[in-house]
């Protein structure tokens, strides 16, 4: 009979798409205050507007939090003193813990410690996935919301 539930229920979610769905992302909280590593093929500096654009398998590293991408704009905050902002596009890969994401874009706003996901995102926690339109990440808690036509598959992690 709880056999027959869930697959009842994994069947319901499957075939009608919800509009939104909450879920932690990483199960650690993270330090959006922590220092950031930018590692990368070529760097371009723009001293006019602040900015620097970073290409070519491109990883950037703050504490647990990995972000991959071809490529990743960083827009600094008046002065130049701190990095407000990261854009990041082409072949778009966050990992947080043993939990990764994937899309066509993210954009971390650094100081509020907010990743927003959008295009495509595929959300893999060990053997489930979450696919939907756009995620939005709030590094400190590790909640995210995974919004527009999300489709969920829960899998059983097989026991030994």
């Amino acid at each position: 009979m709880k056999q027959f539930f869930v697959l009842t229920l994994i069947a319901t979610l499957l075939s009608s798409p919800a509009l939104a769905q909450q879920l932690t992302f990483g199960g650690v909280e993270q330090d959006p205050d922590a220092p950031i590593e930018v590692v990368s093929e070529q760097l371009n500096v723009n001293q006019t507007d602040g900015s620097a654009v970073f290409t070519g398998d491109v990883v950037v590293v703050q504490g647990l939090l990995q972000l991959s991408a071809q490529r990743v704009e960083v827009y600094y905050t008046e002065g130049g003193g701190e990095v407000e902002t990261m854009i990041a596009t082409v072949d778009v890969v966050l990992i947080n813990g043993t939990e990764a994401a994937e899309a066509e874009r993210a954009d971390y706003a650094v100081k509020d410690g907010v990743v927003v996901m959008t295009g495509n995102v595929l959300v893999t926690q060990g053997p489930s996935a979450v696919a939907g339109d756009r995620m939005t990440v709030q590094i400190d808690t590790g909640k995210a919301k995974i919004e527009g036509r999300v489709r969920t598959l829960l899998k059983n992690a097989p026991t030994e």
